[in-house]
């Protein structure tokens, strides 16, 4: 019987001790370095700074690496123009990007297709602790850093909505042009990109995120890489403008 409960008692001890280092289901991963430069960077900037829509959080710490130093919960964007829905957790290098990329080319593409601007993202997933598409295995998601997000679509001035999984294949031709013209300029300013075609989790969605190891002499990793696209005068938009889309893909680790 003591041999019998000695046994049990060491079983229960390697249990609590791969929850530990593994987060219960969650890849075991050191924090690398780079994050916590590329965060305290990005705040001693002075490019964010808190108002009534970029609330600072306290610091995010899970099992294994996950974790954020210092979260923001971005409530909107662009000057507070955009409405991020739901309020996501990300941390401040994700936050400027994002800002950057709305103001951008999200917003320059409305204006292209649509006449009007965005006012609200739809976003699916901020900061989440847990592996690349949800393994057990492997490296853990830059989610689970808050340097990623999942945007599934979005809203115009006038209402009118605008989502990854019906546009981007079903869509009208302003649709599809808008929408590819946003996943260029995703390719553009993050390090990883993914979106419909690329694998069967991220059909309904852009992934964006800010993996350091993606980001080669200004080379990202962006998937699908897109042709030349839906001509502008099919879509409606001005001919003097251009919707031609090829962005140059980085052959490196995903991220997710």
């Amino acid at each position: 019987m003591g041999a019998r409960v000695l046994y049990v008692a060491a079983c229960v001890a390697i249990l609590a001790w791969v929850a530990a280092c593994g987060g219960g289901g969650v890849p075991y991963e050191e924090r690398a370095a780079w994050r916590d430069r590329e965060e305290a960077a990005c705040i001693a900037s002075g490019q964010i700074r808190a108002t009534p829509y970029y609330l600072a959080a306290s610091p995010v710490n899970g099992p294994s690496a996950c974790s954020i130093r210092t979260p923001i919960k971005v409530l909107a964007t662009a000057n507070g123009q955009v409405r991020v829905s739901p309020p996501a957790t990300v941390n401040c290098p994700l936050t400027v990007s994002l800002n950057r990329w709305v103001q951008t080319a999200v917003q320059r593409a409305a204006y292209r297709y649509f006449g009007k601007p965005v006012v609200e993202i739809r976003q699916i997933a901020s900061y989440g602790c847990r592996g690349r598409n949800g393994s057990h295995r492997g490296p853990l998601s830059e989610h689970a850093y808050g340097n990623a997000l999942d945007v599934a679509g979005f809203r115009l001035a006038g209402g009118e909505e605008i989502t990854v999984v019906k546009g981007w294949w079903r869509g009208t031709p302003r649709e599809r042009a808008f929408l590819r013209d946003v996943f260029a300029g995703a390719c553009a300013e993050f390090y990883t990109v993914l979106g419909p075609g690329s694998d069967r989790y991220h059909y309904n969605h852009f992934h964006v995120d800010l993996l350091l190891s993606n980001a080669s002499g200004g080379r990202h990793y962006c998937s699908p890489r897109l042709g030349t696209g839906i001509p502008v005068a099919d879509a409606g938009a001005d001919p003097k403008t251009t919707a031609s889309i090829q962005p140059i893909p980085f052959v490196g680790p995903m991220g997710d």
